[in-house]
């Protein structure tokens, strides 16, 4: 899916400018722009980036140089505000709690002792059992 020329027109000016620090010419911005979001909305790895987007390993280095220098967050605090401006959001939130799962460690610590929850019995409970036990009235000596 490739962004449109309305899509497009909000964005390109968000953007910093084309003139690259070192290097070469940079490509296009908005061949890459469109290689980002079909890398995310398909899933795939980088290195399955389709030809036609060029090499992976430049528009990997482009997602991150904007990243570090706060150009995503720029561009998406922008097109918010303007998309607010414009009545253009709605603002809804749900959250359902039967997809809210806790994390194994908020259970607390594991229990010790004979009720714990392994359902295996505690070793030492056992030995404190068998020590308790009354010795036989008589005792065999074996010579």
């Amino acid at each position: 899916m490739s962004l449109t020329d309305a899509q497009w027109a909000r964005i390109e000016p968000l953007l910093p400018d084309r003139t690259p620090r070192r290097g070469g010419r940079w490509r296009d911005r908005r061949e890459v722009i469109d290689a980002i979001a079909f890398k995310f909305q398909s899933g795939s790895q980088w290195v399955h980036l389709p030809e036609k987007f060029g090499n992976w390993r430049g528009v990997y280095n482009r997602l991150r140089m904007w990243a570090i220098d706060g150009t995503w967050e720029r561009v998406f605090t922008a097109l918010v505000a303007q998309a607010d401006a414009d009545d253009d959001l709605n603002w809804a939130v749900s959250v359902d709690s039967t997809v809210v799962c806790a994390h194994q460690h908020a259970a607390g610590p594991a229990k010790r002792g004979p009720g714990r929850r392994t359902g295996r019995p505690d070793p030492l409970v056992l030995l404190l059992a068998v020590c308790k036990e009354d010795p036989p009235a008589e005792r065999v000596r074996l010579r």
